[in-house]
């Protein structure tokens, strides 16, 4: 089929499918599939992997490995299929990104069932990320029944530890999206219908600070007080809060001391910087490194570990011109659909750091996400799906289209 499907063609067909995509939801969310419960993760990954090969997919299940906690990873699924347009012709790769995997633990599932009560949908995962999950399923099934296929690649990745930092899926994910010409993350939307233009990049910290044990009723004066350096430093930490634009630092831990009569001879803190900018993340992490450089207590001496770092999804001319072409197919659709920055990483953030434009927020409606609360509108279903399959279809040619 050549040029777009008609946003009425794709909304009707959206509402159509909203039955099916429920009951098909219902069945998702009632599986237990938290982070560190593999076996309902790949529960999930089989049924993702049967849809998926049902519309032409040819699918690569990749086993996830082992987790820093030496625990097992659910599997990763990376799903392509060609469509009818060359590159060299102005055929474009596109790819969607979802997780499988939830925060919480076996047991919610059947704690908390999926349930449907007017325009809200309930249950654990249903709009993070289960909803947007299936979206973008539907928003490819509803573009396969109005017969377009102008593209040259569609994939589709679907991550299992994405709540807990992608430490086992990053590779696949960096691997996968090193060769799209964009992506579109099925993150549901904000509350208020916003899709994310950006979001912050994350630097963990790790600061060791050494001193000297001692007797802390007979000789305290030859100890050097680790705690004592580490408040120092925890205070001068969260000072830098403002010193540099869109950055945040966090000490949310301290560890020190093992027993009240002994002078503490080391003491830890793991310390969080957000920013909406790489530099930003650099400049901070240097000014820690500064700090940890003049220990307050003589005696001590501190070191940072770079623990982890996250990159931001950064608000690039490419992502603009991506968000105003969905918030103009929006308009088409009659949705209200607005651009929003959040401080939340996720793994567009890590297809973002490949230098890939994306766009995040593509799913439905909905939030409570890490809580009882959690919840789905389920009236947005069908003009986000028939969003999200208008934007493939924008970004799917190249020529005459004004998607990134």
């Amino acid at each position: 089929m050549a040029g777009r499907p008609a946003t009425d063609g794709l909304l009707a067909h959206a509402r159509a499918s909203l039955p099916r995509y429920l009951e098909e939801l219902g069945q998702l969310v009632r599986v237990d599939s938290g982070s560190y419960s593999p076996d309902g993760i790949n529960q999930v990954a089989d049924w993702v992997e049967g849809r998926l090969r049902r519309l032409g997919f040819a699918v690569e299940r990749l086993s996830g490995g082992t987790l820093p906690t030496g625990q097992r990873s659910g599997d990763i699924l990376v799903a392509r299929r060609a469509g009818a347009l060359a590159a060299a012709d102005g055929g474009r790769r596109i790819l969607l990104a979802g997780h499988m995997d939830t925060v919480f633990d076996d047991g919610t599932a059947l704690l908390r069932p999926f349930t449907v009560v007017g325009d809200r949908a309930h249950g654990p995962g249903v709009s993070d990320d289960k909803g947007g999950l299936l979206a973008g399923i539907h928003a490819i099934e509803t573009l396969d029944a109005l017969g377009w296929d102008q593209y040259a690649e569609l994939v589709l990745l679907a991550t299992p530890d994405e709540e807990i930092g992608s430490p086992v899926s990053r590779p696949v994910t960096e691997a996968t999206a090193a060769g799209v010409d964009c992506a579109l993350a099925l993150e549901c939307a904000r509350e208020n219908g916003d899709l994310v233009v950006a979001r912050k990049g994350v630097a963990d910290l790790k600061m060791t600070v050494t001193g000297r044990a001692a007797h802390a009723g007979i000789e305290p004066e030859r100890g050097s007080h680790a705690a004592l350096a580490a408040a120092h430093l925890v205070i001068a930490l969260q000072d830098l809060n403002g010193r540099f634009p869109d950055v945040s630092v966090n000490v949310g831990v301290v560890r020190a001391g093992s027993r009240p009569n002994i002078v503490p001879a080391q003491a830890e803190l793991h310390v969080e910087i957000r920013s909406s900018s790489a530099h930003g993340l650099d400049d901070c992490r240097r000014a820690v490194e500064d700090l940890a450089r003049t220990p307050s207590v003589p005696g001590t001496h501190a070191v940072v570990d770079v623990t982890d770092v996250c990159p931001p999804m950064e608000e690039t001319d490419q992502v603009r011109r991506l968000a105003a072409a969905a918030l103009r197919l929006g308009a088409g659709l009659g949705l209200s659909v607005g651009a929003a920055a959040t401080g939340g990483v996720g793994d567009a953030n890590i297809i973002a750091g490949t230098g890939i434009p994306v766009l995040d927020g593509l799913g439905p409606v909905g939030g409570g996400d890490h809580s009882p609360a959690e919840w789905l509108d389920v009236s947005s279903v069908p003009g986000r799906i028939a969003l999200l399959a208008a934007l493939i279809a924008e970004s799917g040619d190249a020529h005459g289209h004004s998607a990134a």
